[in-house]
């Protein structure tokens, strides 16, 4: 099922959203449901990341305040949406992008991180 454009970009920042949660960074189950098999991630550091590593790894954050700002979506695709916003997280800025792609569900696809220096 496809969803519109509209549906699409509203549920991929909802996801985006989520991942950025307490309750799903420390829920295994529920982290990789939103992330794809094959996802990675450009960390702020540069580090590449593959999924099992990643959400093994904020598994152990602690919960933080999320603000997104400067949100902006760009379908690719009629089922692909890239997502590209200002995180600040946890003390930092950064500039974040994402792929969200829906094939009956969504997942993200990438992600990368790029830190913001003042």
């Amino acid at each position: 099922m496809t969803l519109d454009s509209t549906d699409l970009v509203r549920a991929a920042w909802l996801a985006e959203e989520s991942l950025l949660s307490p309750e799903v960074r420390t829920d295994g189950a529920r982290s990789r449901a939103l992330l794809s098999p094959d996802f990675f991630e450009i960390g702020q550091s540069g580090r590449r990341w593959r999924r099992d590593d990643i959400i093994a790894a904020v598994a152990e954050s602690f919960a933080m305040e999320a603000t997104l700002t400067e949100k902006e979506a760009r379908l690719i695709d009629p089922d692909i949406v890239l997502l590209t916003y200002r995180l600040k997280f946890g003390g930092r800025t950064s500039r974040r992008s994402a792929l969200w792609r829906h094939t009956g569900s969504l997942t993200c696809l990438f992600h990368q991180g790029t830190p913001i220096v003042d």
